[in-house]
């Protein structure tokens, strides 16, 4: 690590920080604003065959209305158990089935409920940003490493320094997430 002068280190940093926001919008991809999207039914799992399987490799998914998603199953068959699995992942969401399609309703959400999910979002938010400083810790113990494997005093501070400033960076990115989604969760 000592050979590059330490850009591996900031390298294995950055690329960490970036997979811990990415996976915080993924969990907030899942998290109900009022509006139906497809990703609402992200985690959902159909025993199908015997085998948990995700919805969306099922079915055809769709928000048709801005309340309403729309789930067409590529086998007919499958649509009793994509029901069974909408009512046991407890959405929030009532299925009608029709016998070809399920049609998910999402009800309105009310002040409180809109304050459990933002409450929710910010929880989410601070285990990212948890993520970020054990990736920045990590990223300080391998600069410590380094120097006592012959890293000078210079270039471990420097290094130091920009381990903080991907940390400063990707924690502002984050904020921004948050206070995006929860405006979305609480606008009526």
């Amino acid at each position: 690590m000592v050979e590059d002068g330490g850009k591996q280190i900031l390298k294995d940093v950055e690329d960490r920080m970036v997979k811990a926001v990415a996976h915080l919008k993924d969990e907030l991809r899942g998290i109900r604003t009022g509006r139906a999207v497809p990703a609402l039914v992200d985690n959902v799992r159909v025993d199908y065959y015997g085998s948990p399987t995700p919805l969306n490799q099922l079915a055809q998914i769709s928000a048709p209305e801005a309340r309403q998603l729309l789930v067409k199953p590529f086998d007919t068959k499958a649509l009793a158990d994509i029901e069974r699995a909408v009512l046991k992942a407890d959405l929030g969401m009532t299925p009608n089935s029709d016998g070809k399609v399920l049609r998910l309703n999402l009800p309105v959400l009310s002040e409180e409920q809109r304050k459990k999910l933002a409450h929710r979002v910010k929880d989410i938010g601070e285990t990212a940003r948890v993520s970020l400083r054990n990736v920045r810790r990590d990223g300080n113990k391998h600069v410590e490493t380094a120097k006592k494997d012959g890293l000078s005093e210079d270039q471990a501070a420097d290094l130091a320094d920009r381990v903080q400033e991907f940390l400063k960076k990707h924690e502002a990115e984050i904020d921004a997430i948050l206070k995006s989604k929860t405006e979305e969760i609480m606008t009526v």
